[in-house]
């Protein structure tokens, strides 16, 4: 049985605390869904803020709802180092240590101390998906992906499990760039 997967794109994207929130568009601001996204309880929002690092910055930065803990910025490695930042590969919410930079909203700016990351490649499954396809949550695994002259091997690849998770694989744009992937595109867990 192939252990197929589908692959998705996740570009540059911030997550914020109601703490933040409340600072960068106002006391009590609820965020506004525009699209949901392909695992359940999240959404893409109409909000945006500017990302500003050492050395540049993004003007305008689609927050992902719900409100998270901790304010979090996922770029790709590209991203990251054209704004000055050295950002480590983490998984999400994994932010102890990693650099900080600022975000702007219509009502004021944060400046985080932390949570600056490159989001680490990963499969999300329920226990349903893990279970046909004799995984473990935590366990690393290589996905392949068969494009037009693109084709290759994701390494390193965490397999996250959680009975609200839709399988999918996420990766960001310098790899979905590197890989040639599509909206369609379907990769074979190895």
């Amino acid at each position: 049985m192939k252990k197929t997967v589908i692959m998705e794109t996740s570009a540059r994207h911030v997550h914020v605390s109601r703490q933040d929130l409340d600072i960068l568009f106002g006391a009590g601001y609820e965020l506004t869904a525009k699209k949901d996204l392909s695992q359940p309880g999240q959404f893409a929002c109409e909000e945006r803020v500017e990302v500003v690092g050492p050395r540049g910055k993004f003007p305008s930065v689609s927050i992902l709802g719900p409100v998270r803990p901790a304010s979090q910025v996922e770029l790709s490695a590209s991203d990251a180092r054209s704004i000055g930042v050295c950002a480590p590969v983490r998984e999400s919410g994994d932010i102890v240590g990693s650099p900080g930079c600022t975000l702007v909203g219509p009502k004021g700016s944060v400046e985080i101390k932390e949570g600056v990351i490159v989001a680490k490649r990963h499969i999300h499954m329920t226990p349903a998906d893990a279970q046909k396809y004799s995984l473990e949550d935590k366990q690393v695994v290589q996905v392949t992906v068969n494009t037009d002259e693109r084709s290759l091997t994701f390494g390193d690849t965490v397999v996250r499990v959680h009975p609200n998770f839709a399988l999918a694989m996420h990766v960001d744009t310098d790899e979905s760039n590197a890989a040639g992937l599509k909206f369609d595109s379907v990769g074979e867990i190895l």
